[in-house]
């Protein structure tokens, strides 16, 4: 099969798996926001964005260094086993610390103790099921890995839905019932947390195979050269997130007491709405993360990335510009509550933040196959500072608005980074020529659309539509040969 046909139907599976897990937020913002004040949900995001920092903290790079040792060793049974016995061990030992030290720990991240519980164990399960999950990808098991991903998320969802709709309701119709032990009134914080460590649970004992079928090995070696390889990638992975959820802990702190956690729970409300650019920025990076170590040592594999970057592009760019013409149909699908709707006109400014995200994880590639992780510490690092320069400057001025603008400038700036110490360390021959047009027109047009216009829909259709001929008139013959394609066999005659 084509190597590009392979990677884009992977991708699919990938991104379906992806998809779904980021989409459980996304598809439970129309019950949380129905069901909690803006308050509420702003303290629930704000201990999500806790979770994304301890998420990246116990994971400590140590999935990207599986990838890079496991491709083209011959002691991958060692890789595994030394990687599982990194993160059960280093996992063991967060739980163990977090619990004896709960309160001073609940203190420094403003979580409720009783929610901060829950918060410990599910990054613990969370954190075990890394290697597994990284093994699926690294043996190019797309649908096993889509399977598991896909009953976390229906499990989650079902409890969810389950806790903070139905049970209410089967109680206030028949308070004898049976489920009426199982109903708290003003529990539903907790409820959201217990339906996501239920999930959890049931995840580490789908992905446990890997753990009683490993022979261990614990290679000394071999993990301080994984650990050599990884802290760059923690580094930036702590500064990545920074730039992805701590807006969110900031306007808490740097907004009045008062409005805090209103404003937060607006601010993230609409943020949901770029998650469709993160997605595809998200699944298009599980297909090609392993596609890159697997064709680092072929022949010319600049080409190949290069051509990879052009698609992600174009793609890009139309939802891009899809997603701002239709943002109010979207807020009123998935933001019922006009109470959070003032926190629109971020929506445009995240979505081409994720973009230009989506293209330095393109970019990227040059550190992670030349093991010159630092970079990606350093630059993902510049983005961190600044947006935590502009949001502290300027949340006391303009809001939640200022963490948009800290968003776009720190993804851009790690985009232009990224290629700018590429380019001479690990040349890649983009098509800047066609990257540039794609991106300035469906910006350009998304900003007709949105703020010239005023979202009026009829003119943003128009708009899309353009841009929609002019992409299949100029990438129809290159679309066709990836997609449809088959490739040629050859009779060979023995003589």
């Amino acid at each position: 099969m084509n190597p590009l046909k392979k990677l884009f139907k992977q991708t699919a599976i990938y991104g379906v798996a992806t998809v779904l897990p980021r989409m459980l937020s996304f598809i439970l913002v129309p019950v949380y926001t129905s069901v909690l004040v803006t308050g509420m949900y702003g303290e629930v995001s704000v201990i999500f964005a806790w979770f994304a920092i301890f998420n990246v903290i116990l994971a400590y790079g140590m999935e990207t260094a599986f990838f890079r040792f496991y491709n083209g060793s011959d002691q991958r049974a060692t890789v595994v086993s030394t990687s599982l016995l990194s993160i059960a061990g280093s996992t063991a030992v967060f739980v163990l610390l977090a619990f004896l030290f709960q309160k001073p720990m609940a203190a420094v991240t403003d979580i409720e103790l009783r929610y901060l519980r829950y918060a410990i164990c599910i990054l613990a399960l969370d954190a075990l099921v890394i290697i597994p999950f990284a093994w699926l990808r690294a043996n190019e098991k797309p649908m096993q890995y889509a399977i598991v991903k896909i009953l976390n998320v229906a499990v989650n969802l079902g409890l969810n839905v389950f806790f903070l709709l139905v049970l209410p309701e089967i109680v206030q119709n028949t308070p004898t019932t049976a489920w009426a032990w199982m109903y708290r009134p003003n529990f539903e914080i907790s409820y959201i947390f217990i339906s996501n460590l239920i999930a959890s649970s049931i995840t580490l004992l789908l992905m446990l195979k890997l753990y009683v079928s490993n022979t261990y090995v614990f290679d000394r070696d071999l993990w301080k050269r994984m650990m050599r390889y990884a802290w760059p990638v923690l580094i930036a992975g702590i500064a990545f997130t920074i730039n992805e959820v701590f807006d969110r802990i900031l306007l808490e702190n740097l907004l009045p007491d008062d409005i805090a956690e209103s404003e937060v729970g607006k601010y993230s409300a609409c943020y949901k709405l770029g998650l469709f650019m993160t997605l595809f920025a998200t699944a298009f990076r599980m297909g090609i993360e392993p596609f890159f170590f697997s064709h680092a040592g072929s022949e010319n594999p600049q080409k190949a990335y290069a051509q990879i970057t052009n698609y992600f592009v174009v793609l890009g760019s139309v939802i891009l510009l899809a997603v701002v013409v239709y943002a109010d149909v979207l807020k009123k699908l998935f933001v019922r509550n006009e109470a959070y709707w003032d926190a629109m006109d971020i929506v445009p400014l995240i979505i081409l933040a994720s973009f230009f995200l989506g293209i330095y994880h393109n970019l990227s590639v040059w550190y992670k196959v030349t093991d010159k992780t630092r970079y990606g510490a350093f630059i993902s690092a510049i983005g961190a500072v600044i947006t935590i320069g502009i949001n502290y400057a300027f949340i006391p001025v303009i809001g939640y608005m200022a963490s948009a603008i800290a968003t776009v400038l720190a993804y851009g700036s790690m985009m232009v980074l990224s290629y700018y110490f590429g380019k001479s360390r690990y040349p890649i021959p983009y098509n800047f020529r066609k990257i540039l047009f794609y991106l300035g027109i469906s910006i350009v047009f998304s900003a007709l659309s949105f703020y010239v216009f005023d979202r009026n829909i009829y003119i943003g259709s128009s708009l899309l539509l353009l841009f929609l001929g002019l992409v299949f008139k100029l990438e129809n013959d290159t679309l066709k040969q990836i997609f449809f394609s088959r490739t040629k066999r050859t009779n060979v005659t023995p003589k």
